[in-house]
């Protein structure tokens, strides 16, 4: 029944994805939100949930515009059961907008497959990682990915290039923007966060739960993944690749993050979520896949109880 509602991207599954993110960002951050209402703050919260929002639609439109999945609701239906299943990530601005702006470079990126605005691309999905690593500065190792991109699409020794204009006009702005708004310098010191190795938290029942579903899940459906990267094109494979070169630079950002919480796990997010879909899309072991959706579905359910 679930399969058969989620294994078609209709409008319909996507309005119910919506407002099942909307509604658990809503009871995480009830208090803050309503309790002790301050406007500025409810508007605050209140871009942040439509930044979230909007990296899930853009997540979708990566999927489809470039056949990453089949044409069904997996990929949006993983990315917020598990995005409101650690409620930190939920409560964490810097975590939500670095990430939209990670999804939106692995859009430029995943583009570059059609060989047009080659540089212009480049510069944009550096631009935006850039701007990611003033929220979370370990984000800035998604520039793996624009090299990873050049050498696959584009390998001229001008291209090389493009990355380092991008992140020194990110920099030059942001300087720009302190000594006017603020009348001070942005030091260096103040863009580098320092790593934090305490995993201790990792330890809690709201943290373990979804962190092992999360891996266990992983670890189900990335042999899948490798089978269908072998069958697949070879203008379609550097794209596949990519997905999960991402996959492996989201878990060196959560290792190497400031903060050990659940937030810093917001990157895995948009390639698990591609690759977990993949063997979702498949006609194989339908009642497996019916239990896991129920599961997953109740998955955040149990985490709120535990908060």
């Amino acid at each position: 029944m679930l399969t058969s509602f989620f294994n078609k991207s209709k409008p319909l599954s996507l309005i119910v994805i919506i407002v099942l993110l909307c509604l658990f960002y809503t009871a995480y951050n009830f208090e803050q939100w309503f309790l002790d209402f301050e406007l500025l703050l409810f508007l605050k919260k209140l871009g942040r949930l439509l930044s979230l929002v909007f990296s899930l639609l853009v997540l979708n439109f990566i999927a489809k515009k470039n056949e990453l999945t089949k044409r069904s609701a997996y990929k949006t239906l993983f990315f917020t059961l598990f995005a409101v299943s650690f409620a930190n990530l939920m409560q964490s601005e810097t975590a939500i907008i670095a990430n939209l702006f990670v999804v939106l470079a692995l859009r430029r990126l995943i583009s570059l497959r059609s060989r047009k605005f080659i540089q212009k691309k480049i510069f944009d999905a550096s631009f935006w990682i850039a701007i990611a690593s003033l929220y979370q500065f370990w984000s800035i190792l998604f520039l793996g990915l624009v090299f990873m991109a050049i050498l696959n699409f584009a390998a001229y020794f001008k291209n090389w290039l493009i990355p380092l204009v991008a992140v020194v006009s990110v920099a030059i702005l942001t300087v720009c923007f302190h000594l006017v708004v603020y009348e001070e310098l942005y030091y260096l010191n103040d863009w580098f966060q320092m790593s934090n190795f305490d995993f201790s938290f990792y330890g809690n029942l709201q943290m373990l739960i979804p962190l092992s579903i999360l891996l266990g899940l992983l670890v189900w459906t990335i042999l899948n993944y490798f089978s269908m990267m072998q069958k697949a094109s070879v203008t379609r494979r550097p794209v596949l690749g990519m997905i999960l070169l991402s996959l492996a630079i989201a878990a060196v950002v959560a290792v190497f993050a400031p903060t050990k919480n659940g937030s810093e796990l917001i990157f895995f997010l948009a390639p698990f979520s591609i690759i977990t879909s993949s063997y979702f899309d498949g006609k194989k072991d339908r009642v497996f896949k019916e239990i896991v959706l129920i599961a997953l579905l109740a998955m955040p359910f149990v985490i709120l109880f535990l908060i």
